[in-house]
C-alpha cells in the first residue's frame, strides 16, 4: 500500500497559542482517516497543512510524486452566477489545463455531475440549498480525479438526507480521504482509521486503526494508565520531598545526582498533571425546577401549514417529566415549525397547546437570535455583575467561562467574534442558568466539537424535566431520545421506537416517492389509450398495444445505467466511465424514442 502524503514532526501555533507539535501523520493508498479534537486543537489547520496550503512552523510535509490532492473547505463558495456545470468544469480546466470545451473535459464534467446525481447542470450554484452545495463542491473536487481528498467537516450543517448520501459515497470510494468531522456515526460508518488531536496526549494526538469506537476504547485505556502515572509520580515526588527536607548529612551520598532527578520527577509529574487536566469538557448541566406535574405540555389535534402545503395535522402529543422527544424528518418537514407551536410563539391552524401553570420553558434557537453579536462575552453572561447566580449560589464570571471552554482573554470580544461553537456554548451557557419544565432545543449541536457533545448528551439524560430536541447528530438523537417523532413533509407523522427504525422506513418511503413521481411524470407524457382503431395497421396496433411495457422495460434499464455511471468503484477508470455515461446516454435515447413513438401512434388514432 503505497504512501500519499507524509507529515514528520510538523508543529503550529498561533502567536502565543500553541495548537500542537510533533505531529506526524501518513495517509496512504485508498486509506479512510476520521481526524477529530475538540474545538481549537487544530484539526482544520492540520489538514490545510497536509493540503499544502499553510505552511507548518516546523517539520515537513512529503507528498509522493504524481499524486493529486484535492481539498474541501467548510464553507461552500462560488463564484457569483456561477452554475453547477460552470463549477465543475473551472475545476476541470485548472487541474488538467485543457479548454472548457475539448471533448475530455466535458465528458469528464458530464460523468462527474451524472455520477452525483445533478439533472439541470445550468442551475445557479448560488441558488442550491445546503446539502446540493456540499455535493457540488464535492463534485468540484472529484473532477480532479483526486488520489486523496480532504474533506473540512463535511457534515455540518447537512440534512440527514444529504449526510446518508456523503456516507454512501465516501464508502465505496476509490480514492483516500482525511475527513474531519463530529458527527459520530458518520465516523464509525466511513472511518478504518481515526486520529484524535488533543493535548492531553504526550505527542499532541492518538492514532488508531479502526472506526471512532475503537478510538474510544483506546482513550478509555489511555486516560486510565494517566491516571495511575500521575498516582505513581505524585507518591514518588512526596517520598523525594521528604528525603530533601532532610539535613545535608543525611543525604550527602550521591545527593547532586538524586536531586537532579527529582527535579526531573517534579517536571514529568508537572506535564502529566497538566494532560490530565485538559481531558475536562465543557460542564453542562441544566437545572431542573422540581416541578412534580405529570403533564407539563399536552398538544392536541395540531395542524400547520404554509401556502396550502401541509406540514403536519392531527398531532396529539403528550410532554411529561423524563420523556424525551426527538423529532426527525427531512428539511421543510415542518419540526422546527412544530417546536416553536409547542413553545407558544407560533400559532398552529388547528387544534390548541395547553401547559402546566407557571411553566418554565427553556428554549435553544439554531439561529442563535437570543445573542447580541455586539454585546462582549462578560456581558452576555453576567450584564450587572462579575457573577452569575447558578442553582442559588454566585460563580465569577471567569469561572462560569472556563466550565464551557472559553479563555477569560476572550470575555472582552464582542460574541461575534468567537466560532461557531463557542456561540453554541455561549448560547447553552445562559440557558443552563435558568431553572427548566422543559427543554425545547432547535440544533444546539451545530458546532460542537465531540466532548461537548458527549456532555451535552449526559446532562439531557440526567436532566428530570421534558426534552424536545431537533439534531442532525444522529447518535445524540438515538441515545437521548425516549421516543422519535418522524415527520415526513407531506402532512403525515409516525413514532419510532429508535432511529434505526426511522431511517429504514424514510428510505423506503424515499424510493416509493421517486417511483411515484416517475409514474406521474410517464402517466403525464402517455397519450390517452384508445380502445380500438381503424386507423392504425395490424402491425401498429400490435406496437401501440405493447407501449407500456416496453416504455417500462426501456426506463428500467435507463436506471440500471445510471446506477453503473454512479458505482464508486469505477471512479479513477477514465475509460470505464467513458464507456457507462455511453450507455445512460443510449438508455435516454431509447426512452425519448419509445415516447416520440406513442405520440406519432397516438395521432394517426385522433
Amino acid at each position: 500500500m503505497g504512501t500519499c502524503v507524509t507529515l514528520r514532526g510538523v508543529a503550529k501555533s498561533f502567536g502565543v497559542r500553541r495548537l500542537f507539535t510533533e505531529i506526524s501523520l501518513t495517509v496512504s493508498h485508498q486509506e479512510r482517516v476520521g481526524l477529530i479534537g475538540p474545538n481549537g486543537s487544530g484539526k482544520s489547520t492540520l489538514l490545510k497543512i497536509l493540503a499544502g496550503l499553510e505552511a507548518p512552523d516546523a517539520g515537513e510535509r512529503t507528498l509522493r510524486q504524481g499524486v493529486r490532492l484535492t481539498y474541501v473547505a467548510q464553507q461552500d463558495t462560488f463564484a457569483p452566477g456561477a452554475t453547477v456545470e460552470g463549477v465543475v468544469s473551472e475545476a476541470a480546466v485548472a487541474a488538467f489545463g485543457r479548454p472548457a470545451a475539448d471533448a475530455e473535459q466535458l465528458r469528464r464534467v458530464a460523468v462527474t455531475l451524472g455520477r452525483l446525481g445533478f439533472e439541470e447542470p445550468q442551475a445557479a450554484a448560488d441558488a442550491l440549498s445546503g446539502g446540493w452545495r456540499k455535493r457540488l463542491s464535492v463534485a468540484r473536487a472529484l473532477v480532479t480525479e483526486p488520489d486523496v481528498l480532504l474533506l473540512d467537516e463535511p457534515t455540518n450543517h447537512l440534512d440527514l438526507e444529504s449526510i446518508l448520501w456523503l456516507e454512501r459515497f465516501l464508502v465505496g470510494a476509490p480514492f483516500a480521504f482525511v475527513v474531519v468531522s463530529h458527527d459520530r456515526f458518520f465516523l464509525e460508518n466511513v472511518c478504518r482509521r481515526t486520529v484524535e488531536l488533543s493535548a492531553a496526549y504526550p505527542r499532541g494526538f492518538l492514532s488508531v486503526d479502526g472506526p471512532y469506537s475503537a478510538l474510544l476504547e483506546a482513550r478509555e485505556a489511555f486516560l486510565e494508565s494517566q491516571g495511575a502515572l500521575e498516582q505513581t509520580l505524585a507518591n514518588k515526588a512526596r517520598r523525594e520531598i521528604e528525603w530533601l527536607r532532610r539535613g545535608p548529612k543525611a543525604r550527602a551520598t550521591k545527593a547532586k545526582a538524586r536531586i537532579e532527578a527529582a527535579g526531573e520527577l517534579f517536571g514529568e509529574l508537572a506535564a502529566t498533571r497538566a494532560r490530565n487536566r485538559e481531558t475536562v469538557r465543557a460542564g453542562i448541566d441544566f437545572s431542573a425546577s422540581g416541578r412534580q406535574t405529570k403533564r407539563l405540555v399536552v398538544a392536541e389535534n395540531l395542524a400547520k401549514a404554509y401556502d396550502g402545503h401541509p406540514l403536519f395535522e392531527k398531532l396529539d402529543i403528550v410532554l411529561s417529566p423524563g420523556v424525551r422527544l426527538g423529532l426527525t424528518g427531512p428539511n421543510g418537514s415542518g419540526k422546527s415549525t412544530l417546536l416553536r407551536v409547542l413553545a407558544g410563539s407560533e400559532r398552529p391552524d388547528a387544534g390548541k397547546v395547553s401547559c402546566a401553570p407557571g411553566l418554565e420553558l427553556v428554549v435553544f434557537d439554531q439561529k442563535r437570535e437570543q445573542l447580541d453579536k455586539e454585546q462582549s462575552l462578560r456581558h452576555a453572561f453576567a450584564p450587572d455583575s462579575d457573577s452569575v447566580i447558578y442553582r442559588g449560589q454566585p460563580v465569577h464570571v471567569v469561572t462560569w467561562a472556563r466550565r464551557f471552554a472559553l479563555r477569560p482573554e476572550q470575555l472582552d470580544l464582542p460574541v461575534g467574534l468567537l466560532s461557531g461553537g463557542e456561540q453554541a456554548r455561549v448560547l447553552i451557557a445562559r440557558l443552563m442558568l435558568r431553572p427548566a419544565d422543559v427543554l425545547l432545543l432547535d440544533e444546539p449541536t451545530n458546532d460542537l466539537d465531540i466532548p461537548t457533545l458527549e456532555m451535552l448528551e449526559e446532562s439531557l439524560l440526567e436532566f428530570p424535566g421534558a426534552v424536545v430536541l431537533i439534531t442532525h447528530d444522529r447518535s445524540l438523537l438515538d441515545r437521548v431520545s425516549t421516543v422519535l417523532l418522524g415527520l415526513d413533509g407531506t402532512g403525515g407523522a409516525a413514532v419510532y421506537a429508535d432511529y434505526a427504525q426511522w431511517e429504514a422506513e424514510f428510505a423506503a418511503w424515499r424510493k416509493e416517492q421517486a417511483r411515484a413521481d416517475k409514474a406521474e411524470k410517464s402517466q403525464k407524457a402517455k397519450p390517452r389509450p384508445q380502445s380500438a382503431s381503424k386507423k392504425l395497421s395490424f402491425k401498429e396496433q400490435r406496437e401501440y398495444d405493447g407501449m407500456e411495457e416496453a416504455i417500462a422495460r426501456a426506463e428500467a434499464a435507463l436506471e440500471a445505467a445510471k446506477a453503473a455511471l454512479e458505482d464508486p468503484a469505477v471512479a479513477s477508470d477514465g475509460h470505464e466511465l467513458s464507456l457507462r455515461l455511453q450507455a445512460v446516454q443510449v438508455a435516454e435515447s431509447a426512452v425519448e424514442t419509445l415516447y416520440a413513438r406513442w405520440e406519432e401512434l397516438e395521432e394517426k388514432l385522433a
